[in-house]
């Protein structure tokens, strides 16, 4: 057997985690917080965070400019922040977004990258460290070396990848998504579902990774009638919350699919939200992994207790609601945009262009 395995960030899971573990954030003198402009506050997060620091006596600085769907422009602003106020680690708190800028901004606060070489995977080995604190269950961010930032002039969502993105600290605390709506509350559950999945039908799957993502997959079945009904329990959200850490181990070993890459035509085009984008694909794509290792897909729907790709992609279609609206020929492009996207050439059976337009069809249409 070939196998290895990183996974260097500490998680600590419990409720009110941040305000008993504060010797965490004794790992700088000044800390940049990375947050969106209300779900911080709202969550309660952020005064826990401030009350850790204070305890502690480090200065703090709180840059809140992230938009949903962060971009390049966006955390080359933070990381200016960040060397203008000479910090020496960063703190991330919201969902995806705030998570992902974060890690860009710790690398860029102390890396000399042009804006036009970001994406080329030359970025180094060197960031701030950083403690993340996610406050919805669906990204997994705080525990894999991915930031996903939208890029223009490519018309997607790329990523940039380095194993110092990777955070020192998680800290997950089901509390603070108490409050999120339920469409957030399904996107992200959704999200979450799509890593473990995809983790499994990547190429770089694993034992390990497979051990980790069936535990994910389970854990989220378990709330699917929840999740259709609305009506979502705070042992629910404990579940979803660590689930989601858990598909972030998964990707953090197998990367995601084409499923992934698929998806962010969606984002990009049509402002679906990233953890719907791939709910909205993720049935089909497991259809079209069923036709060609019919095996491993059984072992992931068996998690489910289901018995075909049809059955969990009319699970999902129940889960997300009616479908956006979508013509043939903005299909057409997305596929062109998929084709050759590094998600796509990672999954276990790398789909053509057509094949790749005929999942969008099925899925959308």
């Amino acid at each position: 057997m070939n196998l290895g395995f990183y996974m260097p960030t500490k998680v600590i899971v419990g409720k009110d985690c941040v305000r008993e573990n504060s010797y965490v954030f004794q790992i700088g003198k000044k800390a940049l917080i990375v947050t969106g402009k209300k779900s911080a506050k709202l969550s309660g997060a952020l005064d826990d965070v401030k009350n850790a620091l204070e305890k502690n006596n480090i200065e703090y600085v709180i840059f809140d400019k992230v938009m949903s769907n962060p971009t390049v422009e966006c955390v080359y602003d933070g990381a200016e922040t960040a060397m203008e106020e000479e910090v020496d680690f960063v703190i991330a708190i919201g969902g995806g977004s705030p998570m992902d800028s974060a890690k860009a901004i710790a690398l860029l606060a102390v890396s000399d990258i042009e804006r036009k070489n970001l994406f080329d995977g030359n970025i180094g080995n060197k960031a701030l460290p950083m403690i993340h604190i996610p406050t919805t269950a669906g990204t997994g961010s705080e525990v894999t070396p991915y930031a996903i930032l939208t890029n223009h002039e490519k018309q997607t969502k790329k990523s940039i990848a380095s194993p110092c993105l990777f955070p020192t600290y998680a800290l997950l605390d089901a509390k603070y998504t108490k409050n999120l709506g339920l469409a957030t509350t399904v996107n992200t559950a959704i999200d979450s579902l799509s890593h473990s999945v995809e983790g499994m039908m990547s190429k770089r799957a694993n034992i390990m990774a497979d051990v980790i993502a069936k535990e994910a997959v389970k854990i989220i079945a378990s709330t699917f009638d929840d999740l259709i009904s609305g009506e979502l329990t705070e042992d629910d959200r404990e579940k979803l919350l660590y689930a989601s850490m858990l598909g972030g181990v998964v990707i953090s070993q197998t990367k995601t699919t084409a499923v992934h890459a698929m998806g962010y035509s969606l984002t990009y085009f049509k402002n679906i939200d990233h953890g719907r984008a791939n709910g909205l694909l993720l049935g089909e794509f497991t259809k079209y992994i069923e036709r060609n290792d019919r095996d491993r897909v059984k072992e992931i729907l068996s998690c489910m207790n289901l018995d075909s790709a049809e059955e969990f992609k009319n699970i999902l279609a129940k889960i997300l609601g009616d479908k956006e609206k979508f013509e043939k020929e903005e299909l057409e492009l997305y596929a062109e945009i998929a084709q050759n996207a590094g998600g796509t050439l990672n999954s276990m059976f790398v789909p053509s262009r057509d094949e790749i337009l005929q999942i969008y069809v099925e899925s959308l249409m």
